[in-house]
């Protein structure tokens, strides 16, 4: 599983730089984001919305929102749930939930290839 190494700049560049992240929009707004492309790869690594909730110090109910909205935007739902029981229940990230990991991890690697290149014509 990729791990999430976009985020924000913490050390001192020496000349300007520009950066960005991809949001895909749907009908009701952001369908996929790196938020919630990180959910679902923390989903398939703890098999539960719960646990991926708390391992990125999210709510449940706003985690859950999030894979609900997903879920109604997306054709197939990215995200199936295990009613509870003598097992317990739990979260799976569906084979249409994997590809639409796969696609954003590639628009963004896409997207910072762009930037890097654009960032050549900056002269400040």
């Amino acid at each position: 599983m990729q791990k999430a190494s976009h985020g924000p700049r913490t050390a001192k560049t020496s000349r300007p730089g520009f950066r960005g992240r991809v949001w895909i929009d749907g009908p009701e707004g952001t369908f996929i984001g790196y938020g919630r492309v990180v959910l679902l790869e923390r989903i398939m690594e703890h098999g539960s919305i719960t646990k991926a909730a708390r391992s990125m110090e999210m709510a449940y109910r706003h985690a859950w929102d999030l894979v609900d909205s997903m879920n109604r935007q997306a054709k197939k739902p990215f995200v199936v749930l295990a009613t509870g029981g003598k097992g317990g229940g739990g979260a799976l990230v569906t084979e249409k939930g994997k590809k639409a990991i796969k696609v954003f991890w590639q628009f963004q690697k896409d997207l910072e290839a762009f930037l890097k290149k654009e960032e050549k014509k900056l002269r400040l």
